[in-house]
Formats: structure tokens, sequence, C-alpha cells
């Protein structure tokens, strides 16, 4: 009998090939998405001293929208606003091992919208 693979052990193994290749550091530090059925999550990390520096979620009461794809723009702005406070303009992209698509597209598109380059 043959067995459908895990999508999300799938996304794993993708997320691990892209985490190969990119690192945050203190001067861009990675804008990292996490997305679960409910929610959606964003840290700003700097993987060299290990810690986040800023982050944004669904969860967040500032946070709001009518559908999952609104409710992630309203994620990206408020990371790149927290990021802004904290002085960081550049970051590198880390969708997660997830389609650049739906609701990281939306994330993506409005932390750029609010300043964060990338």
């Amino acid at each position: 009998m043959i067995t459908k693979p895990d999508k999300n052990k799938v996304r794993q193994k993708r997320h691990a090939r892209v985490r190969s290749k990119i690192s945050g550091t203190a001067e861009c530090p990675r804008l990292n998405v996490f997305r679960s059925n409910k929610n959606i999550y964003a840290q700003v990390i700097d993987d060299v001293a290990g810690v986040t520096l800023a982050s944004a979620s669904t969860l967040d009461k500032e946070v709001s929208g009518e559908t999952k794809a609104t409710a992630a723009t309203a994620v990206g702005a408020l990371v790149a606003k927290r990021a802004a406070e904290k002085g960081i303009k550049e970051v590198v992209f880390d969708r997660g091992g997830y389609l650049y698509h739906g609701r990281v597209q939306a994330l993506a598109e409005a932390a750029r919208e609010n300043g964060l380059e990338f």
C-alpha cells in the first residue's frame, strides 16, 4: 500500500534546504513566517546571537481582519512597524518552506509597503 507523504514533513525538508543557504545577522536579520491553519506568525531574528528582535502574529490585539489574508496583511504591517522601532530596515525573507502565495505573499507585501526592504 502506497501512503501519501506528510505535507508538513515535506515543508520542513524544504525549509531546512532554504535555511542552509540563508541566515540573519544583526545588520540584516531574517524575517521568518510560520503559518498554521488559524493563525500566522512573523519574527525578525538575529541568527548569530540567537535572538528574536521583533515579532507579530494574528494573536496580537492590534491585529484584526475579516479573512486570513487581511489578517496576514495586518501582521506584515505590524512586524514592519515593530522592526522600524528597533532601527531595522533591511531583512532577509524566510518563507518557512511555504509557497510564496496567499497569506505568505500578503504578509511579505505588507511588510515591504511599511518600510522593510528585502
